[in-house]
Formats: C-alpha cells, sequence, structure tokens
C-alpha cells in the first residue's frame, strides 16, 4: 500500500469513527446552536486533537504512558461522565434566548446570532479535548488500527504519522461538515425550536454522562 492509499484508508477510518452521534456529537451540535460554527469547529478540532495524540502514543510504540492511562480508566471514565451530566444539566437549566437574538421579533430572521470570541473558542477546544482524553482506550484502538493498516513487516515513523495524519484529517472533515449543516439549520429555525433542540441535547449529554458514570463503578 502506497503512502498515498494508507493517508486516505486513514482518513475514511477516522471518518467512520467520527460519524456516529455520541456525546461529543452532541456537545459540538449543541455549542453550534448556541454559539455559533466557531464554537462548533473548536469542538471538533479539539476531538480531532485528542485522538491525535493518542493516536501518536499507540502509533509510537509509548507504552509506559499507555499503560498509565488504561491503569486509571475508571476515574477517568467517572471524570468524564462527571463533566458529561455538568453539562447536561446546565443546558437544561438555561434560560431561553431572547427572540431578539434570532430576528424572530421583527419576523424577518435576519437577526443577528450570537458568536462567541476567541477566548470562547480556546475554552471550546480545551473542554472538549480534555474529555476526549478521559477515555484511554482510544489507545488500544489505534494501535489495532495501526496493525491493520500498516503495510506486512514495514513500520516506521513515517507510516505512523501518515496514518495518525489521515484519521486526523477524516476526523476534521466530519466536524466541520457537521457544524456546517447545524449551522444553516441554526439561521432557518426560531429560537423556540432552537430551545428546544438545546433541551434534548440536554437530557442527551445528561444520559451520556450517567453511562459513562456506570461504567466507572
Amino acid at each position: 500500500m502506497s503512502m498515498t492509499s494508507l493517508f486516505f484508508t486513514a482518513a475514511g477510518v477516522g471518518l467512520a469513527i467520527a460519524a456516529p452521534v455520541g456525546p461529543m456529537g452532541m456537545l459540538c451540535i449543541r455549542r453550534t446552536l448556541t454559539g455559533g460554527p466557531r464554537a462548533g469547529l473548536a469542538i471538533g478540532l479539539g476531538i480531532a486533537s485528542g485522538d491525535a495524540f493518542y493516536g501518536l502514543i499507540a502509533a509510537l510504540g509509548l507504552v509506559g504512558i499507555s499503560q498509565f492511562m488504561l491503569a486509571y480508566d475508571r476515574p477517568l471514565h467517572l471524570l468524564a461522565g462527571l463533566f458529561l451530566l455538568y453539562l447536561g444539566v446546565r443546558t437544561l437549566l438555561q434560560k431561553a434566548p431572547a427572540d431578539t437574538a434570532d430576528g424572530a421579533q421583527n419576523g424577518n430572521g435576519n437577526g443577528k446570532l450570537a458568536q462567541v470570541g476567541r477566548a470562547g473558542a480556546l475554552r471550546a477546544y480545551a473542554s472538549s479535548l480534555l474529555l476526549t482524553l478521559t477515555n484511554p482506550q482510544t489507545v488500544i484502538m489505534f494501535a489495532a488500527l495501526f496493525t491493520t493498516l500498516a503495510p506486512r513487516g514495514a513500520f516506521s515513523s513515517a507510516i505512523a504519522l501518515t496514518t495518525v495524519g489521515g484519521v486526523f484529517c477524516g476526523s476534521i472533515a466530519w466536524w466541520c461538515f457537521l457544524v456546517t449543516v447545524v449551522s444553516l439549520a441554526r439561521h432557518a429555525i426560531g429560537s423556540k425550536l432552537r430551545l428546544a433542540i438545546d433541551r434534548l441535547v440536554g437530557v442527551m449529554l445528561a444520559a451520556f454522562g450517567v453511562v459513562e458514570i456506570r461504567r466507572a463503578l
């Protein structure tokens, strides 16, 4: 398999890994609805960066780090569950946005929606990165991925980095697509429907948090 074929194969794997809508997908959708595409892309970039970090650990054979992270698997799941539960409850308790936020008051739908600044985007990136890093079992997944994709009898740092880069790009492609779709819908729906979606996302985030907590017990 050539390096180009390896890259695009890994990108397809990264896309397949990112596409299922789980807690991180819900978080990305919610942040895009409330903070705009910059916030959503920051969430996606944080998720992809976390996956790339664990991918590098697996690719470079950093056994000590892998064993350390896996040894604290349960506390990390507990931390992730508590954080998701917090996000879910906070979302459910959040007040409804004002009608003027999306132009509903004047009926033209052309009002300016809220957008996060650079500091808000950095916080969104950091929170999604830390949340992604609370799942150290990703190392095992990437180790299996490298074993499957790498050419037989030829595993080098170039192959490892090409595989990690492909997975990262495939993941980013999915998050860009998701944020674009949600951003278009964000401008097309009213504040009441956005609030209903926000509440649904809050319930799902809290449910995912409970699941993570149960995994840690």
